[in-house]
């Protein structure tokens, strides 16, 4: 991939999620993409903290959205190659303190 698509998919990405829009995001997804979470071990220990496919994703997705309506990311900063993005950026949840976060695909 080249740095331009890289990223388009971030910015895609970013909209998407904020939008709370589950299609749009599993569209940026391989069907077999793994998705690591802290926040999913905390809530499914079993999980320990790894989904794998698309499914997966939607009902997490989903669940989140459902569980904390206000959940929104607002991106700091993207870092890119030909093959990797870093995403920062802080998420905002009414009632919670930010989180500041950093993430790679």
């Amino acid at each position: 991939m080249t740095i331009a698509k890289n990223k388009l998919i971030a910015k895609k990405w970013i909209k998407a999620f904020n939008e709370h829009d589950v299609k749009k995001l599993l569209s940026l997804y391989h069907e077999n993409a793994v998705h690591y979470s802290p926040s999913l071990e905390l809530k499914k220990p079993e999980t320990k903290g790894w989904i794998k496919g698309k499914e997966e994703l939607e009902k997490w997705w989903q669940g989140s959205f459902n569980d904390l309506p206000g959940l929104n990311y607002a991106l700091k900063d993207l870092t890119i190659n030909k093959s990797k993005v870093f995403m920062e950026y802080l998420r905002k949840v009414s009632g919670e303190k930010d989180k500041y976060v950093i993430e790679y695909f």
